[in-house]
């Protein structure tokens, strides 16, 4: 018996890029559910990042676990599910492809000037806009190897980035 496919899409980058946002307004549009990966952390994680430190590796593996293993419970119950997750390291990105078939990730590309300015204007977040360097210098583009990722720029409306991203999503879900 041939078991039906189902999809997972990671709307990955750096802090202020939009990954939440345009995420959970794709998945509103696509009637499916959403998580997003911060809610996942550690609090000594959502600790360190209060107090304006970056997490190293060590800090980010127990949470990609936990990732991975939320990807992994969303595919066996939903057709499509939406999460958010930085992703910034390749190593990173294939913790959560571990034994995720179906999984796809979509880059929100932005330059660090347009994303400083986003972060600025945040409030009740987290994360620190002095901590926007350390998520560049960790940043290593992804490139689509796995034939698993879409680029979208964010240097457009926010309307026009969760378009494009749709636009994605449904062309990996028409070639199936």
């Amino acid at each position: 018996m041939i078991e039906k496919q189902n999809y997972s899409f990671v709307f990955m980058g750096v802090s202020g890029s939009g990954k939440s946002s345009v995420a959970e307004a794709v998945a509103k549009k696509l009637n499916v559910p959403f998580l997003d990966g911060d809610f996942l952390h550690p609090r000594a994680n959502i600790e360190k990042m209060a107090l304006g430190l970056p997490l190293n590796d060590e800090d980010r593996i127990p949470w990609l676990q936990t990732l991975n293993s939320a990807i992994y419970a969303m595919q066996r119950t939903h057709a499509i599910s939406i999460l958010v997750c930085s992703a910034l390291k390749q190593t990173y990105r294939n913790m959560l492809r571990e034994g995720n078939e179906g999984l796809y990730f979509i880059y929100l590309q932005g330059n660090f000037d347009v994303i400083a300015e986003r972060l600025k204007n945040r409030n009740g977040h987290f994360f620190k806009a002095e901590m926007l360097k350390s998520q560049f210098d960790a940043l290593e583009e992804p490139v689509n190897d796995h034939n698993d990722i879409g680029y979208i720029s964010i240097d457009k409306p926010l309307e026009q980035t969760i378009e494009d991203a749709l636009d994605f999503i449904n062309g990996v879900l028409n070639k199936k």
